[in-house]
Formats: C-alpha cells, sequence, structure tokens
C-alpha cells in the first residue's frame, strides 16, 4: 500500500505570515525613515557602515537589512547589502520616480487606527472611526495627503494629460475637483501652456496645492475656490473637470449629486475625467482594485470600490450619455471619460 504524499498538505505557514504581516509595514516604515535604502545606493552597504550613516545601532541595522532582504527589497552578499532594481525606483530619495514621501499619509496612525477596528467595522458597515464623513474639513487627514501623495500620482497624471490631448495646447478651462496635492492639475497647466486650472478643495489643503502649482512655474494660471465640492461655487464653462480618487469615499446616490454639479459645470461637449479604482463585477479582481474597498469600508461611513456598470449607471443618472474606461498602465486604476451633451 503506497504511503500517502505529504507534499500538498496544507501547512499553517501562510496563516502564520498573514498574522504577522503588520511586521512587514513596520520594516518598510522604518527603513523609509531611516532613509536605509538612499544611504545603501550611496554606498553604505554593511551594517557598520549604515548604521554610522543612519545613527542607527550595528545590530538594529543587520536585522532590519537582513527583513528587507527577505522582503526581496534588498539583495545580500556576504554581509554587503545592495538595493534590487524596484526599491533602487522607488525607495531611494535620488531617484525621481522616489515613492518614500507616501509612508507619512499611508503609514499614518489614522490608517493604523482604522484597520485596527476592522470588525467593528465589518459589524457596522462603516467606519469604526470618527473621521468617516469625508465631506468635511478633516485637516490632519488631508494635509498630510497632500504633502505626501503626489510622487505616486506621477504615472496616472500624465496618462491623463496625454489622454485629452493637453499637448495640442488648446485653451481650456479645467476644474479640479478635490485637488489636494493638485498635481493631476499642474501636470495638465505645465503640458498645456493655455490651460487655466481652477482647483477646489478646503483651504489648508489647497494652501498645499498652491505651492506646489508655484514650484511647477504654473502659479499664474492657477486658481482656488476654497470649500465643499458639493456646497462651494464651482462656476461654469469648464472644458474638463477633474475628478480623481473622490467618488470612493461616498455613496451612490451622493456620488451622483455631485456628477450633477459637474454636468452643470461643464460646457456643452465638455469631459469628465475620473480616475478610480474599478474592480470586476465580480468585486475580487484584479487584485488591487478589489481589495481598495476594504479601505473604504473601515475610513468611510458608506464608500466603497465601484464597477465600472456602476460607475455607468452613476454617470447615466447625472445627465452623461456615455462613458468610457481606460486602465492606467502600471497603475491598479482607471480612467473614465465621460463628455456632456452638446
Amino acid at each position: 500500500m503506497a504511503t500517502p504524499s505529504t507534499t500538498n498538505r496544507p501547512t499553517p505557514e501562510r496563516i502564520f505570515n498573514l498574522m504577522n504581516a503588520f511586521q512587514q509595514t513596520a520594516v518598510l516604515k522604518t527603513g523609509i525613515e531611516l532613509d536605509v535604502f538612499t544611504a545603501i545606493g550611496e554606498g553604505a552597504n554593511t551594517a557598520a557602515l549604515l548604521a554610522a550613516k543612519t545613527g542607527a545601532a550595528v545590530r538594529g541595522v543587520r536585522v532590519l537589512c537582513d527583513y528587507l532582504t527577505i522582503m526581496s527589497l534588498l539583495t545580500k552578499t556576504d554581509s554587503r547589502y545592495s538595493l534590487t532594481e524596484e526599491s533602487a525606483l522607488f525607495l531611494d530619495r535620488r531617484s525621481p520616480a522616489c515613492l518614500a514621501a507616501v509612508t507619512g499619509f499611508l503609514g499614518s496612525s489614522w490608517h493604523k487606527k482604522n484597520i485596527e477596528a476592522l470588525t467593528e467595522a465589518v459589524r457596522k458597515g462603516g467606519t469604526a472611526g470618527n473621521q468617516g464623513d469625508n465631506s468635511k474639513p478633516q485637516d490632519e487627514v488631508w494635509v498630510a495627503f497632500a504633502k505626501s501623495m503626489a510622487p505616486l500620482t506621477i504615472p496616472a497624471a500624465n496618462f491623463i494629460a496625454g489622454l485629452v490631448g493637453a499637448a495640442e495646447g488648446k485653451p481650456w478651462r479645467v476644474l479640479d475637483i478635490a485637488a489636494g496635492h493638485g498635481n493631476y492639475g499642474i501636470t495638465i497647466a505645465k503640458t498645456n501652456p493655455n490651460a487655466q486650472i481652477v482647483a477646489v478643495d478646503w483651504p489648508s489643503v489647497l494652501a498645499v496645492a498652491s505651492e506646489n502649482a508655484k514650484a511647477a512655474g504654473v502659479s499664474g494660471r492657477y486658481t482656488t475656490r476654497p470649500g465643499s465640492a458639493f456646497e462651494a461655487d464651482l462656476g461654469s464653462g469648464y472644458d474638463f473637470v477633474l475628478l480623481t480618487n473622490i467618488f470612493h469615499h461616498f455613496d451612490m446616490p451622493t456620488c451622483e449629486t455631485l456628477m450633477r454639479r459637474v454636468h452643470t459645470a461643464l460646457k456643452p461637449g465638455g469631459k469628465a475625467v475620473t480616475l478610480e479604482f474599478v474592480p470586476n463585477e465580480d468585486r475580487v479582481s484584479p487584485p488591487a482594485p478589489a481589495a481598495f474597498a476594504l479601505n473604504m469600508l473601515v475610513g468611510t461611513d458608506a464608500g466603497d470600490a465601484y464597477t465600472f456598470s456602476e460607475y455607468e449607471k452613476m454617470f447615466a443618472n447625472s445627465g452623461f450619455a456615455k462613458t468610457s474606461s481606460h486602465p492606467v498602465a502600471g497603475m491598479p486604476q482607471n480612467v473614465l471619460l465621460s463628455e456632456k451633451p452638446v
């Protein structure tokens, strides 16, 4: 009688790894805070050299970097560490594509508190925190977002500028709703010297966007309208309205309320440009946009990661006859273009 094979038997290893997955977040955050990746890129490639460079203990740096190696963010040969292609591009501060700043928002205590209250959020069907209403000012959260997240938006901002034909240089009026750091509107202004940008957000957040516009050399074509996207005077006659990562904060009726305001603000033939995490209709694929729904469960009262059919319905109910979807290469998001009928 053959002995049963144990090759495919379940083991608890994956469950143990998932229970300890918070360690990986802490390790990456610490590596960024100590600038380990930049130090290695500059040649401090042993524990002793890294300790001297970062002001940390040799033992501490060695354990940290060994764990980063296990996570495939570093390589190790003998006692020397090297950056991987991924960490050199995205975690070395000398790289123009560095994303280290995003830890200021994604690694914030606000996010941690929300996810630690997940059981209560599941029971409730919404956030267990006290910051779930994103139609109200939350300076601590959204200023941190504006200061931290701009590097992550570069691929999508460039994609949007290309998709709408900004390089053609036509005279445009562009409304950027919930502008945050302002990078989407600023990128259009940099690409199109004849584009005028109007940014809407809370006053403290717009201060960050205005500084970014100044640094980009487009402040002369960048104006602001402080206030809620649901209440502020948006103006009218816009060629484009940018709606980047805003709809997922609200339930569908609220999204329609905002989109109707957008429809009114656009000139005939103008387009709404929506950037969002859009899962497939099964709501479990692709993994990144589908998993984003969890962030909305723990962080909002009623937000979600909506499917394309749900966006089509919301936008049609708001007066837009047709919406097309355009995946952003290398990013887990789609751009939805909705044209106001002429």
